[in-house]
Parts: structure tokens; sequence; C-alpha cells
């Protein structure tokens, strides 16, 4: 796994410790200000920010960059602009056809490279300008009730939306149900990749659509405390081994009205999911997953019939299986289509083709993870992807030639990218960043790799203001074996004499990463504040944790939060050799699954974490939802050491230090009952955490709370630590 990191920044990485002292090091240190939180966290009010061009999107191969008040084409050959329209003018032809201005142009669409009009996301719905012209082409006029998980189609201009828990097309109800069933938005706790209840076809003819009944899911009540007398607002919450809802694919025409369901029998405890299209519009495809988990097929459905027309792949794990993409099918070739698999230990690409005798091929293949499908260069018969071959901490941009898997790099070999790919697959728009760059958008020719157009160099967001330095490095997990990625954050005016407290920051669970080789190496602005307030910062991606591989991730199974506490307790060994370090003064924070590895941590290891402050925790895997909880832990009846292991209660009377619990009075990802179940042990045990809530938050403080939460954070560490 840990061959060459980079063609570049982190060729050295795993051999020492990569010292980086930020850029405001270069600044007269009298000119500097001290952060404040408000400078560094999302909802301060001088909250520091990464300059960037919001909208900037492909016309065909033409690239759009929107501004507030103009809209310009560039030349992806040289970035050359052009004055495409004013909002001025766009203005003027929405007052003449009745419909709302725009106050900016940076959530428009331009979705037709055939077309000289762009989509304007006005009023509720949607209207439709021709820049040429100087007309509103097209305009909805759908009844304006309250809506949402609006899913339009630009081909056929059919608009799907829900209201409360049915589905609408057109303006027309498609379903009509009762309380307890829920149609046209996510499902199964979306866990499985999915993000959304609607899928229309490549052409917009045809609609698929999820139908969930939950009506048999046990309601968990969550209380509204801005009435006078408390309000209960209920969700449908399955937990691990309890009775799950049930889901069922529909298919809906526009044209004729009708639906229909695929036949898939009886629907109890089976996961439908990744919901794809044939180019054709003929069948449906997607991949059933056992209420196990552990075993996946990929079907194929007669979408005018709803029947079942062939399993083209199936795949089982001992442990699990979690199909995260909907098969891709290819551009130039109707009968074949890459579907994405862990199968060989890392994420892959193989083709496949609707014809079973036609032999199953790898297209990708190593010790690193495919990370997603950008799309494809037809006319070459490539397919462009972004991927971790570079370094488990980077996402760099390929081309795969599909004839025979051949790599090519499509990028500058740095960093982390998110790029856009042109309708032909012949330019990306290319935004990246580094640790020492704070963001740079490019335009790159996928044909070479290199540069054709320079679009920004953003400014160092913290500049004036006085920083910390980060260092990057490796050590062995509890295996002996595996190098795991750890990041600190010294003061800016550190003394190596001086003797200094610790905060580790954690996460640790599934799907999450947080040192990756963007700016200042994904350091948060907590982080930031807390290191130029005396303290080191320390952050260690333990196993379990993304991008490194399903052996890497699926070490935890059955027993979540033990092998990564071990892994943590392999930092804080590393730190305990470092001088500076106070060994007596080490705190830990952490959310969600974080708040586990935070709680966790302070009661498998009470003489290592003085202090610790948990936010929204799992304490007891029971009490947590269907889908994740028996992926990674099976049911409580099938495994019922693992539970009794990992629930937190137990461990109640072990609690030494301080620590505080943060929860969310509306949290139903990890419902507050965790958090209460968690203080009732406490008392029992007469140990004696603290307790903070906040009311109308789900599971995480967003707006301006986020920064009364960082302040409370920090001010239990200034008392504890």
């Amino acid at each position: 796994m840990m061959k060459k990191l980079t063609r570049g920044l982190l060729a050295t990485l795993l051999a020492t410790a990569a010292l980086y002292p930020m850029n405001t090091m270069a600044q007269d240190p009298s000119s500097l200000k001290m952060p404040t939180l408000e400078d560094l966290i999302p909802g301060g009010e001088t909250y520091r920010y990464t300059e960037n061009l919001y909208g900037l999107q492909w016309w065909g191969d033409q690239c759009i960059k929107p501004e507030i008040d103009s809209l310009f084409v560039l030349n992806p050959k040289n970035g050359r602009e052009t004055l495409l329209v004013t909002r001025e003018a766009v203005n003027r032809a929405l007052e003449q056809a009745g419909v709302p201005k725009l106050s900016h142009f940076y959530n428009v669409r331009t979705p037709w490279a055939d077309r000289t009009e762009m989509l304007l996301p006005v009023s509720q719905k949607y209207a439709v300008y021709n820049w040429e012209t100087g007309q509103v082409t097209t305009r909805d006029d759908l009844p304006k009730e309250p809506a949402a998980n609006y899913d339009l189609n630009t081909e056929s201009l059919n608009l799907a939306y829900t209201v409360k828990n049915n589905l609408y097309v057109n303006g027309k109800r498609v379903t009509d149900e009762p309380e307890g069933i829920v149609c046209g938005q996510s499902v199964h706790r979306n866990e499985f990749g999915i993000s959304k209840g609607t899928f229309w076809s490549s052409k917009g003819t045809l609609l698929a659509f999820y139908r969930m009944d939950e009506s048999m899911v046990t309601e968990y009540p969550l209380v509204d405390v801005t009435a006078r007398i408390g309000e209960v607002n209920p969700v449908r919450y399955p937990m691990a081994g309890m009775t799950s809802h049930k889901v069922q694919v529909g298919i809906y025409s526009p044209a004729t009205g009708k639906t229909l369901y695929l036949e898939t029998g009886d629907p109890t405890d089976r996961y439908f999911t990744n919901i794809s299209w044939a180019p054709d519009e003929r069948s449906l495809f997607l991949i059933e997953v056992n209420r196990d988990q552990n075993h996946a097929k990929l079907c194929q459905y007669d979408a005018q019939t709803g029947k079942l027309l062939q399993v083209l792949y199936e795949e089982e794990h001992p442990k699990y299986v979690e199909p995260q993409q909907p098969v891709t099918f290819l551009p130039w070739d109707d009968t074949k289509f890459i579907y994405q698999s862990q199968r060989d230990g890392y994420n892959h690409l193989y083709l496949m083709s609707t014809d079973q005798s036609v032999e199953v091929r790898q297209l990708t293949s190593g010790p690193w993870l495919v990370q997603g499908i950008l799309g494809f260069n037809a006319k070459k018969k490539e397919v462009i992807i972004a991927a971790t071959k570079e370094s488990p901490l980077q996402s760099n941009l390929y081309k795969v030639r599909v004839k025979d898997g051949r790599l090519t790099p499509v990028d500058n070999g740095q960093g982390v990218h998110y790029a856009q790919l042109s309708a032909s697959g012949t330019y990306v728009i290319d935004n990246w960043s580094a640790p020492d760059v704070p963001r740079s958008i490019d335009i790159r020719a996928t044909a070479t790799g290199k540069e054709t157009a320079h679009l920004l160099t953003a400014e160092d967001p913290f500049k004036g203001l006085v920083m910390p330095t980060v260092e990057t490095g490796t050590l062995k997990a509890a295996d002996g074996k595996t190098d795991l990625y750890w990041r600190m954050l010294k003061p800016r005016d550190f003394d190596p004499t001086k003797k200094y407290p610790v905060i580790v920051y954690v996460y640790g669970g599934p799907h999450a990463q947080m040192l990756t080789a963007n700016y200042l190496y994904a350091a948060r602005g907590w982080d930031l504040y807390m290191a130029n307030r005396g303290y080191i910062m320390f952050t260690l991606d333990n196993r379990g944790s993304s991008n490194r591989g399903l052996e890497f991730e699926n070490c935890t199974f059955r027993h979540l939060g033990i092998e990564e506490g071990k892994d943590q307790v392999k930092g804080i060994e590393y730190l305990k050799t470092l001088p500076y370090v106070d060994a007596q003064r080490i705190g830990v924070h952490g959310w969600s699954f974080g708040g586990h590895m935070t709680t966790a941590l302070m009661l498998r290891y009470p003489d290592v974490f003085k202090v610790g402050v948990a936010g929204g925790p799992v304490i007891d895997w029971k009490y947590y939802e269907v889908m994740y909880g028996e992926r990674y832990m099976d049911t409580p009846e099938q495994n019922p050491e693992g539970y009794r292991q990992c629930d937190l209660k137990q461990y109640a009377g072990n609690l030494k230090g301080h620590l505080l619990i943060i929860h969310d009075d509306h949290d139903d990802t990890c419902v507050p009952q965790h958090t209460l179940s968690f203080i009732k042990a406490c008392v029992d045990a007469r140990t004696y955490p603290d307790l903070f809530i906040y009311p109308c938050h789900k599971h995480n403080v967003l707006g301006r709370d986020r920064v009364h939460l960082h302040e409370k954070i920090t001010r239990y560490f200034e008392d504890h630590l």
C-alpha cells in the first residue's frame, strides 16, 4: 500500500515529519492580528473563507463564468472572456414574463450544449432564458404549494417534486399515500450512496421513484421546546435489530399518467439501491442488498412490465458489501457499462455487459482506490476518474483507456482536486488545493493534462492573522504493521523547552478522513484557534477510516470503537516521546462517531485522557439506526458480545477526568437517548460528567450558533486542561 506517495509534494512524508510553516511567517509579526472564533468558524461575523469562482460550469466545451451582474463565456484554449449577457438584460425579460428577478448569476445552469439558453432557478421552480433573442422561452406555472426535492430533466423539462410525503410531476399528484408512506424521497437512511428519491430516464420520458412504507417502524419522540407546551415531533427511526421499513421502486410515465411498480417480490429486509437507467430507457438497473449486507445483486428490470429481466452480477463478502455508485453506461456502446466494486480490496472499475456471455474485465487495479467517475471522452473511448493513486491523502485526476485500462494523469500530481468535465471530455475545470495552496482553478486539456487557462489563484484567507505551524507524519497502528497518518499544529510562538497540553481531535469512523493534502492538511478553524491559544492539536486517521482500502476499513467490523481506540492510543504513545508534550494534560474532542470515540477514550483509558468534549455521541449501538448499525455491527441478536463491548454505559464508572457531553435536542441521526442513557448510567455509577443541550438543532450546530458551540468547547478545555 505504501509505495511512492506522490509525484511531488508528499514524497518524504513516510520517512519523516513534514514541517509546514504558514505563509504568514514572512510577514512582520507585529502587524499580525490574533484570529478569533468569529474569523475561523462558519457562521462567524468575520468568517474567513477561501476565495472561489462560484457557478463555474460547462456549456458544451465552452466554460461559463458567472458573476453577480454579468455572465461570461471563456475560451478553454486561452481563458479569454467574452460577455454573454448582463443581469439587467435578463431581469428585463423576466419582468416582462412576470417572473421574479435574479439577484445574481451564480445558480444559473447551461445544460444544453447546442442551445443558447440558460436555466434560471427562480421562484420555487424554473424559467428558461435565451440570451440571443433576449426572451424567456419557457417558464413553469405550477401550483406554489410548499414543495421540496425538485428534480428537473433538462431534455423533457419534466419536473418532479414532493409535497409532504407524496410525489408530484408537472403539477400533477402522482401518489396519494397516507401518513407513514413516503414517495419520491431518499430511503434506507442514506446509507448506500442514496441522496435522492427520484430518477429520470435519459430523455426524461419516465421517472423511477422510491416508495417507502415506514408505517411499521417505531416512532421516536423528538420534542419542540419553542412551543409554550412542548410539542412532540416524532420521526420514524428503525434501530439495529428492529423492524425496518419496506421499499418499492415505481416507474411513472408523464405521457400516460400511469405508474407501475417493479415486481421485486416481498420487500421485507431487502434494500434496493443505486438506481440507474439504460440509455434506451427500456430497462432499469438497481443493486439489491440483503439485510445482512453481505450479498449484493445487480438486477435489470423491464421498464414496461416491471419484471426482472436478469441478475447480471452478484458479490458476497463475509463481513459486508457496500455498493455506493450506480452503473455507468459507455456513451459509445449501449450494451456496456462500468460497475464499481471493492472485490479486490480497493474500489475499482469493472467493465461489464448486459450480455452475460461477455467476460467481466477489470479496468483499474492496484493498492489505491477510485473515488469517482467524472465522465467520458467518447471520441477517444476514455473514462475520466478521480483516484488516490498518488497517495491516500490526495485526490488526483486520470483518464483510463477502456480498451486496455491504460491510466494517464490529467493534473499536476499535487494535493486534492475537484473537477468538472466538458461535454466532449476534452477539458476539465480543475479546482484544487495543496497544503500551501489555498485554491487554484485551472482549465486543463485531458489529452495532455496541461493547463490551458488559469482562472484563479486564491489569496491566503488567513493573511494578516497569527497562525500556527503544521507538521505531518506517520506512525504504526496497533497491529504493528499499518502506517497511519497524523497532523500536528503547534503555536506560532512554540518553544521546544516548554511543556504544552494536547488536544486530540478525532472522528475515526467509516466514510471519513480527517487528514488530506489540501490547504493546511485539512486543519479546521477551531484547530488553528486552539493552537494559537497554546495547545498542541493532534489528529490521527485510525484504521476504520476512509480512503485506505477494504482491509483497513473493515478491521473494526462487529466491534466499533475498539481497534480505533487502540490506534489513537498509539498516537498518544508517540506524543509522550516528545519532550514538549505534557503527558498529564491530554484532552480529546470529536462529534458523532468522533463523539463515541471521545467518550470511549475517556472511559477505556481514564489515566491517559484528562478532559474530553463529546458532541452527538453514539453511546450504545443498539440505539443507532438499522442500516449503518447492522452493516458494521450485525444485529444485537447476531453479535451480542460485540454490542456489549461497545456499549459505553457499562464503563460509566471508569470516568476520572472531566467529560462534557453536547447533544442537539432534535438530533434524528444519533437520537438524544444515547446521551441521556449515558448520563443515567453515570448517576448510577456516581461519576460526574457535564451536559449541554443545543435546542432546535439536529445532528450538528450550524449557523450563528456554531460560534457559540466552539466557544463552549474552548471554555471547557480552558477550565480543565
